[in-house]
């Protein structure tokens, strides 16, 4: 059992009826916290909740200040809840737009971070060159490419990352030109002209729904050149039906790509404005202390970023049920907010499409954490995007294109969701965890903050930084100096846990909305 510190529980507002245990604390202990003082019925884990009042059964449970559901059955002070007293239930929020729009915050001058200065203007971290495959029947093509690349020619192209393929399940088997079709050609355009990938080729069977022609010619999509070139070099697109199968396609690939190499390889790192950062803001894995520590922290380092003239861009949106209106108050316009809403409404329709509801999440691990519904996971997830005004609400990979805080619509599952933001343009990521993910998604680095030292001190291999010391003490603003100072480091160069182990291959999932036909 923990040895029960200063710090012993949390309470996060004044008219929350819970408080949240900083350690693990025993039955019998005497718990106080501003204003309360009880006494534990039971054993009450790291991260978990204990009643601070007697609640009726039906009654709201409050956190943040905030309904995160109702009791299920009466609550006695000092009891732990958990799923087996409180649960989700609909209830109606108060939806105001445009109500509580903040102040820009007062600007930061002069932060940047070295970086690569694209041919279109876009400002790149890291620097790959992609293999596309534009459906699954040319990813086993895709992967062997790249695995049987020289790598010892990489020593002569020393601005270069790596060679990416980005492989997936899709491409085929859909509506041509629906909803899903134009959002795979989305992503994977995305992908092609994100600022962090110097060259690419596109790789398909040749028979796929997902053709090639509809994706570059929908998309206008063009390979980068480079800086004093009239116009690109022409997209190297192998088609293994018209190759003549596996083997010369896989040989054309290694040819391209020594042809892609020196011209990917001519850029250098320069000085670049902190403004020019898109950060994508993800958590998976999360915890009870998620919504105390590593999130409110990424969004202290969100409003700097946002200070210095940058973009944040939360996801996510399952994970925004149950927060939105407090996000639809903060929009910088009616019709920002009222698009955030509408994308609720989608979430709840498309939900109920295949008789689940939202409040499946939170998953397995996240309640053993601690949260017990997605109203309190929600709550706690939407502390990323800090304090500043919503500006923008963009569909899954859809270009990011608005300064400030922007909501992307994606789902909360992490690899689909990080690819949905990198699509989008976000050249790093901050991804927060309380349970342990070690979550690695090139091009673009991702920073691992953990949420609790003990995971932190267990998995100090993969985790970036330790928003777990908020616990103990430090302050929420401090640790969120130290985020923000860290994505301009790794914006520079300063490699993440996964990109040190070189992990981060698997983790591109499109998104697949409609049936598999």
């Amino acid at each position: 059992m923990a040895t029960v510190g200063k710090v012993d529980a949390v309470l996060l507002h004044p008219n929350d009826n819970v408080a949240i245990a900083t350690v693990t604390l025993p039955t019998g202990y005497e718990l106080s916290v501003p204003g309360r003082r009880v006494r534990l019925t039971g054993a009450v884990k790291l991260g978990h909740k204990v009643a601070l009042a007697d609640i009726p059964a039906g009654q709201p449970v409050v956190r943040y200040g905030q309904t995160i559901g109702f009791a299920t059955q009466t609550i006695s002070a000092g009891d732990w809840i958990h799923t087996h007293n409180l649960s989700a239930q609909h209830f109606a929020r108060d939806y105001e737009f445009s109500t509580e729009v903040p102040l820009p915050p007062t600007p930061i001058a002069g932060r940047t971070f070295q970086g690569y200065r694209r041919a279109d203007g876009r400002a790149g971290t890291r620097n790959y060159l992609a293999i596309i495959s534009s459906v699954n029947c040319s990813a086993s093509v895709s992967r062997a490419i790249a695995q049987r690349f020289d790598r010892e020619l990489l020593k002569k192209y020393a601005n270069v990352d790596g060679i990416l393929p980005l492989t997936h399940k899709g491409g085929c088997a859909m509506q041509f030109g629906g909803e899903d079709h134009q959002q795979l050609a989305r992503t994977l355009a995305g992908f092609a002209r994100h600022p962090n990938v110097g060259g690419f080729l596109i790789i398909g069977l040749g028979c796929e729904t997902g053709s090639i022609p509809y994706l570059v010619d929908r998309e206008r999509l063009v390979q980068v050149a480079l800086p004093g070139q009239s116009r690109a070099d022409a997209i190297p697109i192998l088609s293994m039906q018209e190759l003549g199968g596996t083997v010369a396609t896989v040989n054309a690939g290694l040819h391209a790509i020594e042809e892609l190499l020196p011209r990917v390889n001519a850029v250098r790192r320069e000085p670049i404005p902190a403004s020019e950062i898109v950060l994508g803001l993800n958590c998976g894995g999360s915890d009870g202390n998620s919504g105390i520590t590593a999130n409110p922290a990424l969004g202290e380092a969100s409003d700097l970023l946002v200070a210095a003239g940058g973009t944040t861009v939360l996801a996510e949106t399952s994970e925004v049920y149950g927060a939105e209106h407090l996000l639809a108050r903060r929009a910088r316009t009616p019709a920002v907010g009222e698009k955030l809403i509408e994308r609720i409404h989608w979430w709840e329709r498309y939900a109920a499409m295949f008789g689940v509801t939202l409040d499946n999440n939170p998953s397995p691990g996240n309640k053993e954490g601690g949260l017990t519904t997605i109203y309190e996971k929600s709550l706690g997830a939407t502390a990323k995007a800090g304090s500043t005004a919503l500006n923008d609400v963009v569909l899954y990979g859809e270009a990011i294109n608005s300064k400030g805080l922007v909501l992307m619509d994606t789902p909360g599952f992490d690899p689909v969701s990080v690819t949905g933001l990198v699509a989008g343009g976000c050249n790093v990521v901050c991804f927060t965890t309380g349970r342990g993910s070690c979550f690695g998604c090139k091009p673009t680095p991702s920073i691992k903050i953990a949420t609790n030292t003990p995971m932190y001190e267990r998995m100090r291999d993969d985790m970036d930084i330790n928003a777990g010391v908020i616990l103990e003490g430090t302050p929420v603003a401090d640790v969120g100096r130290q985020i923000f100072e860290t994505i301009l480091a790794v914006a520079s160069g300063q490699p993440t846990k996964s990109e040190q182990h070189g992990y981060g291959d698997e983790e591109f999932a499109p998104w697949s909305i409609g049936p598999v036909l």
